[in-house]
């Protein structure tokens, strides 16, 4: 079994220790004025309710679908048609559905930025489309929808705008879905959609609210934002579930190893922000468009801010009891949606620029003093990076980066940690971390 020396070792961490500076450019090019512009267009169409006007030019979810497909291909005219634009629809029926009030064609708006050498792998951005009053079946009264979820629709047309001007492995997705408030659809057609085409999904970023620091119970908070994941796959098989019960695993599936990725790299590149992991899938007893990935196994994670303002989401707007009610664009904090819309350009561009994620990866030293790791080689990947973490602890916290396929971590028990594996490429950029999936014997 292959090791490595001490200096040599040394030498290779710091090699891959460095930060990247586009990282740090994407980060300055994420324009708070230009969320601001967006967000304000989008409350302009009144009601954006997913069964609201589609014939009007100035009104209604059609009209709003058709100025975000228009933008994001001026994106593409603008990067020499580097992104290719489309609609991707589902028709509800109001049969069996209590949230659906007539038949329509659910239409989410997709731009992919295909990537040079995997372009089957994608890595997603996503905001929603649609808007709601109280009643989520009034599709005539105004709902501007300023932050609930024009802040995440215009975080994604932004991060488009910055990241066009850059060239990925992987290809990243930028998508408008429709269909939220009234049971996901929008998010369930394209993830089944994805399922059909065979694409390999990275991971899908669904942000949902990335506008509002300050909270219904009085807190103002401008740095902390929450990152909500499932523990495990929701389609794992029942050996997987057998597998984790002897071998750990209770909270290292696909989904939170996401949500760990975009926690270290936020904390890299951003300190000063405050990315909380919660350990959810999503907010208790609500849902998000991540979900319908979630359910046919994909990884996603929801990004959202820390602290909500309920009188400002699925409201009317009106004055009650001396407060304002209604999500109206003057609640939005743009210099805070900015921020988030950072966390996740700079979170696709890791991941689009990182080499795949080992496939297997098995782990071995039942009743030694040592641990065993061995995993499958991936193409373009300079090295490997070996993690491990006490069972208690959310992040992976130590790390040895070698050059090899399989490695023995002398003087470490396995029963009192976990471990995982990432590939690092040629650029110093890694993949999500695989955790174990078999027992090497």
């Amino acid at each position: 079994m292959k090791k490595i020396t001490g200096f040599l070792l040394f030498v290779s961490m710091i090699n891959f220790a460095q930060t990247d500076s586009k990282i740090y450019q994407i980060i300055e090019n994420v324009s708070a004025d230009r969320i601001k512009a967006d967000v304000k267009t989008l409350t302009e169409f009144g009601t954006r309710n997913t069964f609201s006007d589609t014939i009007s030019n100035n009104r209604g979810i059609g009209a709003a679908r058709r100025w975000i497909k228009s933008e994001f291909e001026s994106i593409s005219k603008n990067c020499n048609n580097c992104i290719d634009v489309f609609y991707q629809k589902d028709f509800v029926s109001k049969e069996g559905n209590r949230r659906v009030p007539h038949d329509a064609w659910i239409v989410n708006v997709v731009a992919i930025q295909k990537g040079t050498k995997y372009p089957n792998k994608f890595v997603i951005m996503s905001g929603d489309i649609d808007s709601r009053a109280s009643d989520t079946m009034d599709f005539t009264t105004d709902a501007p929808g300023a932050n609930d979820n024009a802040s995440g629709m215009a975080g994604t047309i932004e991060a488009a705008r910055v990241l066009s001007n850059y060239k990925f492995e992987s290809s990243i997705l930028y998508v408008g879905l429709s269909g939220e408030e009234q049971g996901l659809f929008g998010g369930a057609g394209l993830a089944k959609y994805a399922k059909e085409k065979g694409w390999e999904i990275i991971g899908i970023l669904n942000n949902d609210m990335i506008g509002n620091i300050e909270g219904v119970d009085g807190v103002i908070d401008n740095r902390s934002f929450r990152i909500f994941s499932e523990p495990v796959p929701a389609n794992e098989t029942e050996r997987e579930r057998r597998m984790r019960r002897f071998y750990g695993g209770e909270v290292d599936g696909i989904s939170r190893q996401l949500a760990r990725y975009i926690h270290k790299t936020t904390k890299t590149y951003m300190p000063e922000m405050n990315p909380m992991m919660i350990y959810r899938l999503d907010r208790f007893g609500r849902g998000g468009h991540h979900r319908p990935f979630n359910d046919l196994g994909f990884a996603g994670i929801r990004i959202m801010e820390a602290h909500e303002n309920y009188t400002q989401q699925h409201q009317d707007i009106r004055t009650e009891n001396g407060i304002k009610y209604g999500d109206t664009f003057e609640h939005v904090n743009f210099g805070y949606a900015k921020k988030l819309t950072a966390v996740n350009a700079i979170s696709l561009a890791s991941l689009a620029w990182a080499p795949e994620a080992p496939k297997e990866v098995a782990i071995g030293g039942i009743v030694e003093a040592s641990v065993k790791l061995k995993w499958t080689k991936v193409a373009g990947a300079k090295g490997y990076k070996i993690y491990w973490r006490d069972t208690t602890s959310p992040t992976w916290d130590h790390s040895r980066y070698v050059e090899t396929t399989e490695f023995t971590l002398d003087g470490i028990v396995i029963d009192n940690f976990f471990f995982g594996v990432a590939a690092v490429g040629e650029n110093g950029h890694e993949s999500v971390v695989v955790f174990p999936n078999k027992i090497w014997r």
